[in-house]
């Protein structure tokens, strides 16, 4: 995975997109003459794969850029680890006004990323061992669809349809065409013509066949067309027709196979979640892989809790929780200075 290190937007840094009260808190701190050095864990209470830690490194090491490296300690997990239940996945100790105010970015960051990238992997595990491509950014507002796409990698997924959030994890983006092509050419097979003429080499040709004729019919009318160049066909029958079945799947693979289109992958896309791929799965359908858009883009944000554990130097807790610093052996110190642009 990249190392994010763009600049955090003006709206995080200047706290307007904090819950208030942490703005009204360092306000009064700062009247009372209080800045003790603290220690705040932040953690989940559930099984999930973790994702925003690089986005909240990139955070921290931007807002504590000025702070006394003496008074100052940074360990955390990493993209991609799998967590249990109240696990530490980020400490930070610092003085409370230098980064305090950011506590609603930090567990946000985590939060809806790590959501998404379990949903990733919840798909990812269903399919495998074919791959998943995400297919969400129509989901989620286009400020976001790169950190949806990039927790999506983080989960497991081989690509993702945006070049921005394919960007952030060092990929190139996937995607094949879309129906408005097909229905402006007005044909499935000129429209993947058109694909193979105009696109650069290195863009797989995976032509949509589910436009305007049957499936079967129009696999075989495309992979005439594209010969050896044909790189596979995708899947996306609509709910009006049935949705794509295993039977449909079976019947185009027999097809292909016996005209000696051995070569063409098979995508299906539309509604995918863990359910229906398993449906595909244990229908023996030759699924060679997956495009899964609203079961990642919809997941559920998964909350993260951020404590402080120890004010300078004495052990503290809210009622509920253990006094003290955590037993947390998976975390590594984070070297602040990468995780900052020349600007900080």
């Amino acid at each position: 995975m990249g190392i994010i290190r763009t600049r955090p937007s003006r709206e995080i840094l200047s706290g307007d997109s904090a819950d208030v009260y942490f703005a009204r808190a360092a306000s009064i701190m700062e009247r009372e003459g209080l800045d003790p050095i603290v220690t705040m864990e932040v953690f989940a209470r559930q099984d999930a794969v973790l994702c925003g830690i690089d986005e909240a490194k990139n955070l921290i090491g931007h807002v504590l850029a000025t702070a006394d490296p003496t008074e100052t300690n940074v360990e955390a997990l990493a993209d991609g680890d799998r967590i249990g239940p109240k696990e530490i996945v980020l400490r930070i100790r610092a003085r409370y006004r230098q980064f305090g105010l950011y506590e609603t970015a930090i567990l946000g960051m985590l939060s809806q990323s790590t959501g998404w990238a379990t949903a990733a992997r919840e798909v990812v595990d269903a399919a495998a061992p074919e791959p998943v491509v995400s297919f969400g950014a129509r989901h989620v507002h286009p400020d976001i669809t790169d950190v949806l796409d990039y927790a999506a990698i983080v989960g497991g997924c081989v690509g993702a349809s945006t070049p921005a959030g394919a960007r952030l994890a060092g990929l190139n983006p996937t995607g094949t065409m879309p129906h408005s092509l097909v229905l402006i050419f007005g044909d499935t097979v000129a429209a993947a013509e058109a694909f193979d003429r105009d696109l650069e080499p290195d863009v797989p040709r995976i032509v949509l066949v589910d436009t305007f004729k049957d499936e079967a019919e129009e696999t075989l009318r495309v992979a005439h067309a594209l010969g050896d160049r044909l790189y596979g066909i995708r899947l996306d029958t609509p709910s009006e027709r049935g949705r794509v079945t295993a039977d449909l799947v079976k019947e185009i693979r027999a097809r292909l196979d016996q005209e000696g289109y051995q070569h063409v992958k098979i995508v299906v896309s539309g509604g995918l979640n863990p359910e229906r791929i398993t449906y595909f799965k244990d229908q023996g359908a030759p699924v060679d892989s997956f495009a899964v858009g609203s079961h990642i883009s919809g997941a559920t944000p998964i909350d993260f809790t951020g404590d402080i554990k120890d004010i300078d130097g004495k052990p503290i807790a809210k009622r509920g929780r253990i006094p003290g610093i955590t037993e947390s052996p998976r975390l590594r110190p984070v070297d602040l200075a990468l995780w900052r642009d020349d600007e900080a």
